[in-house]
C-alpha cells in the first residue's frame, strides 16, 4: 500500500481539502496561502486536472479551520507539500464520484448532494497521466483585483461595527514604560496593559492622531542594548554560539596553495509596500476570531492561546492576503496587536495597521551575516580542501519557535514574556545559518561549521532563503576568487568541480544567454552565481552583467532554473524575476541601520529598497526535466547576490567582499587594495 504525502498524511480527511457545491463549483483549501507567488492558481491548476474539470469550476478558498494544517508556508515547499497533496485528493474525489455514478462519464453537480467526501484518502487511487492545465500559463487567480484597485486585501475588511486600532511602540528595544496621561478626544478609547499601549476609535484619521499624543506624553524608562553597527562582524563572533556541524571530511592534504577570504552581509528589512495589519474580534467565552496575513495561520491561533491562556480551540485564525513578504515579518504581531486590542471591546471587531516606522523598526529582520571561507588549490587547479565557517543569529522566531509564542506585545504585558533569540530550522528542513552552506559542488576534504548566535538584543527571523543568502554569496565568490588564483575561467572552474548533469545545464544555458566569454567595454562586467537551493530543491545559474563607473548599476540578470515538472510556466518565470529582484535590491542598497539604542532607518529614505530606475532587465530560461516538482520562490536569492558581485570585480578589477556593495565599500575596498 502506497503512503499519503506528508500534508494529507497530516489532514487526510477529504472533505478538509474539497467541497462540491450543488451547482458543479469545486472549492478548495489548502494549508498554504498565497503572497504574491501565485500558487493558489497552480494549486487551482493540478486540482483541476485531476477533477478533469475546466480551471473555472474551481475555487480556492482561505487557509483556515476548516481546512487543512499544513503548517508554514516556507522554504519553497508549496508545491512539492501542498501540491501532491492535492492532486491525490482530487483523485479521491473524482473516484468517489465516478463510483457513485456508476460511469466514468458523469456530473458533478448531479452528484454533489449524493457523495459523501468526509472520509480518508486513498493513497492507491490512480491518478490521471494526462495533463491539460499543468504545464501552461494559467493566468493568475490574484491578480485581476490587484491590477484594478478591487478591494481585496486584509487592509480592506470592514466587518460590521468595526473599529480601528493603533498599538503605540516603545522608544527603544527593552524600554519600559513609567507613565502616560495623554488627553485623549472622545471617542477614542486608550488600552494599557503593563508597557502595551494602543488606542481604538470608530474614525480611523482620528485614531492615527491619538496614537501620536499618546506617543509623546508616554515616559519611558531606556538603556543601550544595542551592538556598534560598525563592528557587527565582532559582534557575531562574541558568543556565545551553538555550533552546527555541517560536514567534516577529515585533515586537509599536505601541500597546495591556500586562499582566504572573509565575506558578510548587514541586517535587512522586510521592507514590504504594505504594512502589516490584523483583524481581531473577542467573543463570549473568551474565544476569538482573527484574520491575519501570516505565512502559519495555525500555528499563529496557537501561539495567540499560549500567550493569553486561552484554549486553542477557541482561537480561530484565517489567512487574508496582503503585500507578500517572504518570510516572518510583522504579521503575527499585528495580529495580537488586534487581539490585545479586542479584548478591551468584546464583540465588536477592530482592525491594527503597523506604520510604516513600526514596520521598519520593529519587525524581525534577517541577520546578519559573515563567512570565513578557506581552501586549498593543486598544481593543476583544483580544489583539495574546503573550509567553511559561517556565524550568524538564528532564523526563526516565528509563533511557538523554541516553545514560546514568540509575539512582540506578549514582552510589553505584566508579567512581560521573556524570549530567548532566534533559532534555527532543523537540518532535514532545510536548517537555517547554515542553508546552502554546504557547496553544490564536488569538493574533497570538506570542513563546514555554523556558530549560531545564541543571545542577542536585535530580534531576527526567517527572511527569504533564510541563510542562502550569504552562503551562497560567499562561496560563489571564493570560487571567482579560487578560479583567479588557478589561471582558470570562473565558468570553466565551476564546470571542473561539477559532476551534476543538471547543475551544469543551468551553468551553461545561463552563460549561453549571457554570451559568456565574448569581450566588454571597460567598465563592464559579466559574472556568474550558482546553487541548488538546499541542496535538494530547484537548480538556479545567474549571469550578472554590470556597469561600474561611480556607481553600480546593474544592466540585466540572465537566469536559467530547473525546478523539475513545470506547472505554470509563467509563474515559475514571476517568482525568478521577483526574487532576483529582491536579492539585487539586498546586494545592492539595503542595511539596517542603528545606533546603540535605536533602529534608525524607519522610512524609506533612510532604509532604501532598489527603485524602478535601478530595476535590472530579468532574463529567465526555464528548463522542464520533468522530474519532481519543487519550490522556485527562493531559488535566485543566492546566485544573484554572487553573480553581481562577481560582475563587479570582473567590471573594476577589486573584490568587494561585504554587502551591500554601495560605492562607499567599493572605495573602502579599492583603499584597502
Amino acid at each position: 500500500m502506497a503512503e499519503l504525502p506528508k500534508s494529507l498524511a497530516a489532514n487526510p480527511v477529504v472533505g478538509r481539502w474539497i467541497q462540491v457545491g450543488a451547482d458543479g463549483t469545486i472549492a478548495v483549501r489548502v494549508g498554504k496561502v498565497e503572497l504574491g507567488q501565485g500558487i493558489v492558481t497552480a494549486l487551482a491548476q493540478i486540482a483541476a486536472d485531476e477533477l478533469g474539470v475546466g480551471i473555472a469550476a474551481v475555487r480556492m478558498l482561505p487557509a483556515g479551520p476548516a481546512g487543512p494544517d499544513e503548517g508554514l508556508t516556507a522554504g519553497s515547499m508549496s508545491i512539492m507539500d501542498s501540491g501532491t497533496a492535492v492532486r491525490i485528493a482530487a483523485a479521491n474525489v473524482r473516484e468517489l464520484f465516478a463510483a457513485a455514478a456508476g460511469k466514468a462519464d458523469f456530473s458533478y453537480a448531479e452528484w454533489a448532494a449524493r457523495v459523501d467526501l468526509d472520509v480518508p484518502a486513498d493513497p492507491d487511487v490512480p491518478l490521471r497521466q494526462t495533463h491539460e492545465l499543468v504545464g501552461t500559463d494559467v493566468p493568475r487567480f490574484d491578480l485581476p483585483d490587484k491590477v484594478y484597485g478591487r478591494p481585496r486585501y486584509i487592509q480592506d475588511m470592514r466587518l460590521p461595527g468595526q473599529l480601528f486600532g493603533r498599538a503605540i511602540k516603545p522608544p527603544s528595544p527593552g524600554a519600559r514604560l513609567l507613565s502616560v496621561e495623554p488627553a485623549l478626544p472622545g471617542g477614542v478609547t486608550l488600552v494599557r496593559e503593563g508597557s502595551f499601549l494602543g488606542v481604538i476609535g470608530a474614525d480611523e484619521a482620528g485614531v492615527v492622531r491619538a496614537a501620536e499624543t499618546v506617543r509623546r506624553a508616554a515616559r519611558w524608562a531606556e538603556h543601550d542594548t544595542l551592538p556598534d553597527e560598525d563592528e557587527l562582524d565582532k559582534f557575531l563572533r562574541a558568543g556565545p554560539h551553538e555550533t552546527i556541524m555541517v560536514a567534516d571530511d577529515g585533515e586537509e592534504p599536505p601541500g597546495g596553495s591556500t586562499v582566504r577570504a572573509t565575506y558578510s552581509r548587514p541586517f535587512v528589512a522586510h521592507a514590504s509596500m504594505a504594512p502589516s495589519c490584523g483583524v481581531a474580534v473577542w467573543r463570549a467565552d473568551d474565544q476569538v476570531d482573527v484574520w491575519s496575513h501570516s505565512q502559519g495561520v495555525f500555528l499563529l491561533g496557537r501561539a495567540i492561546a499560549g500567550a493569553l491562556r486561552l484554549d486553542p480551540a477557541g482561537v480561530r485564525v484565517e489567512h487574508a492576503e496582503n503585500a507578500g513578504c517572504y518570510g516572518h515579518n510583522a504579521a503575527d504581531d499585528a495580529a495580537f496587536d488586534a487581539v490585545l486590542l479586542a479584548r478591551a471591546v468584546p464583540g465588536t471587531p477592530v482592525q491594527v495597521l503597523w506604520s510604516r516606522q513600526d514596520e521598519l523598526a520593529w519587525a524581525p529582520f534577517g541577520s546578519a551575516m559573515t563567512a570565513d571561507v578557506s581552501a586549498t588549490l593543486t598544481a593543476e587547479g583544483r580544489l583539495s580542501s574546503w573550509q567553511y565557517d559561517v556565524y550568524s543569529q538564528g532564523h526563526t522566531a516565528r509563533p511557538g519557535y523554541a516553545g514560546v509564542p514568540g509575539l512582540f506585545s506578549a514582552t510589553l504585558l505584566d508579567p512581560p514574556a521573556d524570549y530567548p533569540a532566534a533559532v534555527d530550522p532543523p537540518a532535514a528542513a532545510g536548517a537555517g545559518s547554515t542553508r546552502n552552506a554546504l557547496p553544490g559542488y564536488d569538493l574533497p576534504r570538506r570542513r563546514i561549521t555554523g556558530h549560531r548566535l545564541i543571545e542577542s538584543p536585535i530580534r531576527s527571523s526567517a527572511m527569504r532563503a533564510l541563510g542562502a543568502f550569504l552562503n551562497v554569496f560567499a562561496i560563489e565568490s571564493f570560487m571567482d576568487e579560487a578560479a583567479l588564483a588557478a589561471g582558470l575561467d570562473p565558468l570553466e572552474f565551476r564546470l571542473a568541480h561539477l559532476g551534476d548533469p543538471r547543475g551544469r545545464r543551468v551553468l551553461e544555458t545561463a552563460a549561453e544567454a549571457a554570451d559568456w566569454g565574448r569581450p566588454r567595454p571597460e567598465g563592464v562586467g559579466l559574472g556568474l552565481g550558482y546553487a541548488r537551493y538546499k541542496g535538494r530543491g530547484a537548480y538556479c545559474a545567474v549571469v550578472a552583467e554590470v556597469e561600474a563607473e561611480n556607481e553600480v548599476r546593474l544592466r540585466r540578470l540572465h537566469i536559467a532554473v530547473d525546478v523539475g515538472q513545470v506547472v505554470n510556466p509563467d509563474g515559475v518565470r514571476n517568482q525568478l524575476e521577483g526574487g532576483a529582484t529582491q536579492a539585487a535590491s539586498w546586494t545592492l542598497v539595503e542595511r539596517v541601520r542603528f545606533d546603540r539604542r535605536h533602529v534608525t532607518s524607519d522610512t524609506w529614505e533612510s532604509y532604501p529598497i532598489l527603485r524602478f530606475s535601478q530595476t535590472p532587465a530579468v532574463d529567465v530560461t526555464v528548463i522542464d526535466s520533468r522530474e519532481k516538482s519543487v519550490g522556485a520562490g527562493e531559488a535566485a536569492q543566492g546566485p544573484t547576490p554572487a553573480a553581481i558581485g562577481n560582475a563587479v570585480a570582473a567590471a573594476i578589477g577589486v573584490r568587494v567582499r561585504d554587502l551591500p556593495l554601495t560605492t562607499e565599500a567599493i572605495v573602502a575596498a579599492i583603499e584597502r587594495g
